[in-house]
């Protein structure tokens, strides 16, 4: 397959790096991702600002593939790639990833990592965002190397793309690769604001505690937290079709 990378982390992540690795022999891979670290930039797209574009030596002279840093956003390194750059050569499939860090629950509306494969998905792609706990005892590598050797599970899909959201536990399940596909959970953050005060200028800064709401055993957060490895499927349409139907019966 013709296989485009991207991430939120940036284009020197070891996560992005491990699938370049795990992809490369096997497929033919292109990296277009952000020049630098852009977490929780969501699906945010760069307007009226010129962002430079170069590839990157390293990644090309290392693995022989195309590797392009763009100073913007996840979604912006994808599309510029797509409508800019790869011409008639589209890919067969994106993936924004590793991750550092799980993408679960509602913590995924305002993940880059996300936000870079549902560009990918929006212009009929099959896309994958991949993550992984940040205190996994699983490496990058290893990471990558399963999801490579398992991707043709998913990747012939029947008739239309797909976009899911991969998250990879702290430790797997009996030492195995376990796939389980379950419903996006709930998540929210206790304390998420710490205020300081600096020179008569007054600062928060993001932080809290982890509270979930909704882990039922139909969640990513349980298969997580039950060491399999969780896939959600996801959409783009934000239309809220019960609200909807009620006002049409009326």
């Amino acid at each position: 397959m013709r296989i485009l990378l991207s991430n939120d982390d940036g284009i020197e992540a070891q996560g992005i790096e491990a699938l370049v690795r795990a992809l490369h022999t096997n497929h033919e891979v292109i990296v277009s991702a952000p020049m630098y670290q852009q977490s929780g930039m969501a699906h945010a797209l760069t307007v009226g600002t010129p962002m430079e574009v170069k590839h990157n030596s390293r990644l090309e002279e290392t693995y022989g593939i195309t590797a392009i840093a763009v100073d913007g956003t996840p979604t912006d390194s994808v599309k510029i790639y797509l409508e800019a750059i790869a011409g008639d050569n589209k890919p067969d499939l994106v993936i924004s990833g590793i991750n550092h860090g799980a993408n679960l629950a509602t913590d995924i509306l305002y993940s880059g990592t996300v936000g870079a494969a549902m560009e990918g998905f929006l212009h009929d792609i099959s896309a994958f965002a991949l993550s992984v706990d940040i205190d996994s005892s699983l490496t990058y590598d290893e990471v990558a190397e399963i999801f490579a050797a398992d991707l043709s599970k998913f990747s012939c899909q029947k008739g239309k793309p797909f976009f899911y959201n991969v998250n990879f536990p702290k430790q797997l399940k009996d030492g195995k690769a376990q796939y389980v596909f379950g419903r996006q959970g709930k998540r929210d953050y206790i304390n998420a604001f710490n205020r300081e005060e600096k020179g008569g200028h007054v600062f928060y800064t993001i932080s809290g505690e982890i509270y979930d709401t909704d882990k039922g055993n139909a969640t990513d957060l349980f298969a997580i937290e039950s060491g399999y490895i969780s896939i959600t499927p996801l959409i783009t349409d934000l239309t809220d079709y019960v609200e909807l139907d009620e006002w049409l019966e009326k």
